[in-house]
């Protein structure tokens, strides 16, 4: 779970902050301290307090602008950030699905079937993702069971609750459960192949795969030795 996300969630639960940070998603302009204070009928130091933590969770950014001075200083202004905030639990990331159907549809290859452009891209970006985990580690070569235990750190990273199993790392959670719900054949092949190109970018696409295996109420897909 993305705690970052959980806080900045959490801190707009005080109605004097979320009064804050609205007005000044609002007003489409930077404000000042002044002004937000005003707007929510609080003192300026209160207001300069709750902004300032609105900035330290990403919510808000500030600078100074080239207004009025108080004692010779340029006042400090506020505006929101374009972080976008989401909280799901358990953890789902449609959008790396919609990035792939996205990228798959702009690369078709002549003769390409959509599905499988779809498949050949989910692969590129599961392999882009095992070759900057492998940078990340700088690790040389990969052996079978540390293939495994690295895979499913990123996988756990990546919000797929994976566990050890036997010899296998099975997968509580399907990040895009709610449209494989709807084409699990289309989602399941495309999320295999994901991983499939995750555990190739590991440099261990000869000694681990991904396989379907489906059981109720888990990922498809499972990693185990080749």
């Amino acid at each position: 779970m993305d705690r970052a996300a959980v806080a900045a969630v959490a801190a707009l639960e005080d109605d004097v902050r979320r009064s804050l940070y609205e007005f000044v998603r609002g007003a489409g302009h930077p404000v000042s301290r002044e002004a937000a204070a005003a707007a929510a009928g609080i003192s300026r130091n209160l207001a300069a307090f709750h902004l300032d933590k609105l900035v330290e969770l990403g919510l808000l950014r500030s600078g100074f602008g080239d207004g009025p001075r108080r004692v010779g200083r340029a006042p400090r202004l506020y505006e929101p950030t374009q972080r976008e905030i989401a909280v799901r639990v358990p953890e789902r990331t449609p959008e790396v699905l919609a990035e792939i159907l996205m990228t798959a549809v702009l690369d078709e290859q002549p003769g390409e079937r959509a599905a499988l452009a779809a498949q050949r891209v989910a692969r590129d970006r599961g392999r882009d993702l095992g070759a900057a985990e492998r940078r990340r580690l700088r690790a040389g070569r990969i052996g079978r069971e540390r293939a495994l235990v690295v895979g499913r750190d990123v996988l756990a990273r990546h919000g797929y609750e994976p566990y050890r199993c036997a010899t296998a790392v099975r997968l509580r959670n399907c990040p895009f459960h709610a449209l494989a719900a709807r084409a699990p054949e289309f989602v399941c092949g495309l999320n295999q192949a994901y991983l499939r190109g995750l555990i190739e970018g590991l440099g261990a696409g000869d000694k681990v795969e991904a396989v379907l295996a489906p059981q109720p109420g888990e990922c498809c897909v499972e990693l185990r030795p080749a």
